[in-house]
């Protein structure tokens, strides 16, 4: 009998069954693996390349900047390349004083855009075509000024002024109350955040008298808005909430360097002795745009200083004890204006305590008075100081724009037509002999400047409407139908400035052109037929028929380190 074996066909189908779920458990597990691996290795791909685009795209803008701040050459686009990356930097001009510098990363279809707003020079506003000091000015011999005048001193002589006259009363020589000499060891930052918006520090006077001005020992940090100085009454140990006196600090008086700034207010007003007065800086809140005074510790016995806001909370300064680094000055001599003719029409006045023998078309605002072809009228509180438009950090500032540019050691004579700037020149710089001298750069002379002899001094093309600066720690003297010139366009002009404390600090005579003369701590004296758009000095001295003419444009002057110098960022953002 034969056997039979039957062959069973669904055998294994468990197996199959088993096999084929394994492989897809294992496949579900391995694509739950690969594919968070895979997306996470792309999410870290990207974003180092959009770092890497990024800092790319910083490199550009960084390479600009730097371009710009030392006077090298930059086009209206510039590429970098690394690698497979690239930054297509582009700089557009929005002003003569203002550029903007975008800059395109690209790493393998990765982008990343950084935007920088800069700008340079340093805004100063001439608002007047004359504007002294407390040593106050002297007209002789047929002068004229075409415009008008502040002093904060008297104005006498026998001179014409077409617009008004203005005789504040002087400062007292000496201040009052002072804290504050050389490096300061402790910084107060206001301005910053809502706790310390404001910054205040009370003081006592020693005699009852009229407040002139204080000055304070300020620094900024960016572009922080203008200040409104206060000086308030006491509250339970704190500033109260009403203001006596106040007056506006410009930001662009106050540099990222400290530097004392003076603030005259706008009203007189009486402080008594022995009784608490605060004077409050008040400026609105940013993080990154705000100032710091300099300040010592227990340094003033008069006082203390508090942070926080005017009309609101007021705290103490950590470290305790802290005082800020001030002066105060009470009123000095008061105003006179003698012998002059002034004004056009109806609008141009005369100002003063006390004004005499002098011819207005306007009114006559004063106290007393006497030889005048109309009557004073006492209805106005005397006229008070104003500040001059360059502080002294403002120089210090532009000085170190032109050390940028190298030193050159000894005398410079200038002995045919030559291009200089920006430079600091540790002797003399002379400019004589119908040579031209064309600055493309803001110069520093340590010491003394002579322009004579039929000798042109202007400005490079490429400063536009710009203006430019020589500055000189010695005597100007500007002579024999010399002239100064801007770069061609509109609205450009040089500005000579001397530091120099001496009775010739500048001295003009015989054309002088497109120059602003500038000599805060000194004398300036104008003679024979010269012309100038604007004087600013301690005292000035007017004579032998010269003529000052006021350029409107100089009520918005930028004064700038050079065409390409000292470009500061006003803004950084990251743009789409």
């Amino acid at each position: 009998m034969k056997n039979k074996n039957t062959i069973k066909y669904n055998r294994g189908a468990a197996m199959i069954i088993l096999v084929l779920f394994f492989v897809f458990i294992s496949s579900t597990i391995i694509i739950g693996i690969v594919v968070p691996t895979v997306r996470e290795y792309k999410i870290a791909t990207d974003n180092f390349h959009s770092k890497q685009t990024y800092f790319l795209a910083e490199s550009g803008v960084e390479d600009v900047l730097y371009r710009l701040k030392n006077n090298k050459q930059t086009n209206g686009t510039e590429t970098i390349v690394l690698g497979n990356s690239e930054a297509v930097t582009t700089v557009t001009d929005i002003s003569s004083s203002q550029k903007e510098i975008t800059s395109l990363g690209n790493t393998d279809l990765v982008q990343r855009k950084v935007k920088l707003t800069v700008d340079t020079g340093v805004g100063v506003s001439f608002s007047y075509g004359v504007q002294v000091g407390s040593g106050g000015f002297i007209m002789n011999n047929g002068s004229r000024i075409v415009g008008s005048i502040y002093s904060n001193g008297n104005i006498t002589g026998s001179g014409t002024i077409t617009g008004s006259a203005t005789s504040a009363n002087s400062p007292a020589l000496a201040s009052d109350q002072t804290n504050g000499t050389g490096v300061p060891p402790i910084d107060i930052t206001f301005g910053n955040s809502n706790a310390t918006q404001d910054f205040a520090q009370s003081f006592q006077v020693s005699e009852t008298g009229v407040l002139n001005k204080v000055s304070l020992y300020l620094k900024k940090v960016s572009t922080p808005s203008n200040i409104t100085a206060r000086i308030v009454s006491d509250s339970n140990g704190s500033p109260s909430g009403t203001t006596l006196a106040s007056a506006t600090i410009s930001t662009s008086t106050v540099s990222t360097n400290y530097g004392w700034i003076d603030v005259p207010f706008s009203s007189h007003i009486q402080l008594s002795s022995s009784t608490t007065y605060w004077l409050v800086l008040d400026v609105t809140t940013s993080s990154t745009k705000y100032y710091k005074i300099g300040a010592n510790n227990n340094g003033y016995a008069n006082g203390i200083s508090k942070t926080g806001g005017f009309g609101g909370t007021w705290n103490n300064i950590t470290p305790a004890g802290s005082d800020g680094f001030f002066n105060v000055y009470l009123g000095g001599l008061t105003g006179l204006i003698s012998g002059i003719t002034i004004g056009t029409n109806s609008n141009d006045g005369a100002y003063a305590h006390t004004i005499n023998n002098s011819n207005v078309t306007g009114p006559i605002y004063c106290q007393t008075g006497s030889g005048n072809n109309k009557a004073c009228n006492t209805s106005r509180p005397d006229p008070v100081q104003i500040a001059m438009p360059i502080s002294e950090q403002n120089i210090l500032d532009w000085k170190e724009a032109a050390a940028l540019g190298g030193t050159y050691n000894g005398n410079y004579v200038v002995s045919s037509n030559t291009t200089l700037g920006p430079k600091k020149i540790t002797g003399n710089l002379v400019v004589s002999n119908e040579v031209t001298l064309t600055l493309t750069g803001t110069v520093w002379v340590q010491g003394s400047l002579t322009v004579s002899n039929n000798a042109i001094v202007k400005l490079a093309s490429n400063y536009g409407s710009s203006e430019g600066l020589i500055i000189a720690d010695g005597n100007i003297t500007i002579s024999n139908n010399s002239v100064f010139q801007g770069s061609g366009a509109s609205g450009s002009y040089i500005m000579a400035l001397s530091t120099s404390s001496s009775t010739s600090a500048i001295t003009l005579a015989n054309n002088g052109g497109a120059v602003v003369l500038y000599a805060a701590n000194g004398t300036i004296n104008i003679a024979n037929n010269a012309t100038a758009k604007s004087l600013t000095g301690y005292y000035i001295n007017l004579s032998n028929n010269a003529v000052i003419t006021y350029d409107d444009g100089l009520m918005n002057s930028n004064f700038s380190s050079g065409p390409s110098g000292t470009w500061n960022v006003d803004s950084w953002q990251e743009v789409e």
